[in-house]
């Protein structure tokens, strides 16, 4: 089948955070509401569309918030209420359709490609959207056209609770008068770079030759000028849960050393909780695995709601440790994994954590790009040997550092 005839579906949940609460509580109906940080440094994770009226948007101070919109309702968030119904729309999409792609807590990309054979593929997502609406309470917006892009930037338009099909042919057009903000890899600087050219618009960007646009942006430019051209043809990654990341350390000597193992196990889990943050991605699951020198292997997991906070995380390694190390005997091999994978990260913490926090773990994230994994690590976990520099989602093997005996 030619790629130009295939039908590509983007969903996304409406203001998700504020949703689920009006859920728990409808007293929050129709009024608005701001979650995130309470205290003066937080920072708004999610806001309803009544509170967006004047001039707040996710990411903005709660201080600022408050005052552009005093009458607001601050609520702190609760990750574990919104994992939960994250899950429960997943399972609807994943019974009603072959093919999709969750790729953030509220957000699915699903491929009805050669499904118009049998229904229409409008029908189709429409019946979808209808159903996650009924099952779930939950609004839902989608766009529908030949690919990502325009389907993402469809969904945007059709905000809130409704949709958009964008026919195939009529991409250029249906993007032309929009800004190029609405371009999913034009950030805020790309943006500024964009408006210090006289580009605010993206038929600016269809009329200029590509490699004009390549000249000044290197290869983003030419990411960008597709992207205005409605031309994609990334495909739909087949979504599964279990997805997941993970680190062993096999010791050369057996040990019971307890200082040098909780070492090991906090550098461990801090470099896989800053891979996860590098990629965007969040775990709703930890797993912790010990085998003795006899070979008897133990491992035990438990369920979170989606993060990727070292705070939130590192306890939660150290409490499975504790459960499982026996203290008569010697270890040999200690192992943590994080599954149940879904993109998204700097969106769900901005609830957690205030700006201080999140701050923090920027700087620290940077100064690990720039110098290595173990620029910046916490006290309890230096007497670990070097932990690997790789990034586990930009699709090269993993290194055989973590492995190997040490």
């Amino acid at each position: 089948m030619n790629s130009l005839e295939r039908s590509i579906v983007h969903m996304d949940l409406d203001t998700f955070f504020v949703s689920c609460e009006r859920l728990i509580d409808s007293r929050l109906e129709g009024k608005p509401v701001l979650i995130g940080g309470t205290s003066d440094r937080g920072v708004v994770a999610s806001c309803s569309y009544e509170a967006r009226k004047y001039g707040v948007h996710s990411a903005m101070p709660m201080r600022m918030a408050k005052q552009l919109c005093p009458e607001a309702i601050v609520l702190r968030g609760n990750s574990g209420i919104y994992t939960k119904y994250s899950k429960l729309v997943t399972d609807v999409i994943n019974e009603s359709v072959p093919l999709y792609e969750k790729s953030s807590i509220d957000e699915f990309y699903i491929d009805l490609t050669g499904m118009d054979q049998f229904f229409g593929c409008h029908q189709l997502a429409s019946e979808l959207r209808t159903k996650i609406i009924r099952e779930t309470g939950l609004p839902i917006s989608f766009g529908l056209s030949a690919n990502k892009t325009v389907s993402k930037i469809a969904t945007g338009e059709a905000k809130p609770n409704n949709e958009i099909k964008v026919n195939v042919g009529t991409e250029k057009p249906f993007l032309a008068p929009l800004s190029v903000r609405k371009i999913p890899m034009v950030g805020e600087k790309t943006y500024n770079s964009l408006c210090d050219l006289g580009i605010r618009r993206i038929q600016t960007v269809q009329e200029m030759p590509i490699n004009m646009m390549t000249r000044v942006f290197g290869k983003h430019g030419t990411g960008i000028w597709k992207k205005a051209n409605g031309i994609d043809n990334t495909p739909v990654i087949k979504y599964h849960e279990r997805k997941s990341i993970s680190t062993e350390r096999t010791f050369d000597k057996d040990t019971t050393d307890i200082v040098k193992l909780k070492s090991i196990i906090v550098a461990m889990a801090e470099n896989l909780i800053f891979q996860l943050r590098r990629g965007d991605k969040l775990t709703a699951c930890v797993t912790f695995k010990i085998r003795y020198s006899d070979f008897q292997t133990y491992t035990k997991q438990k369920r979170i709601p989606y993060n990727s906070s070292d705070h939130s995380i590192l306890p939660v390694v150290m409490e499975l440790y504790e459960s499982l190390y026996q203290r008569r005997l010697l270890v040999r091999l200690i192992g943590v994994k994080f599954s149940h994978l879904v993109g998204g990260g700097h969106q769900i913490n901005l609830f957690e954590d205030n700006d201080k926090i999140m701050n923090l773990y920027q700087a620290m994230d940077k100064m690990r790009e720039r110098y290595g994994d173990r620029a910046v690590i916490r006290a309890s976990g230096m007497g670990a040997k070097s932990i690997s520099r790789w990034n586990p989602f930009n699709g090269e093997p993993p290194p055989l550092l973590p492995n190997r005996r040490s």
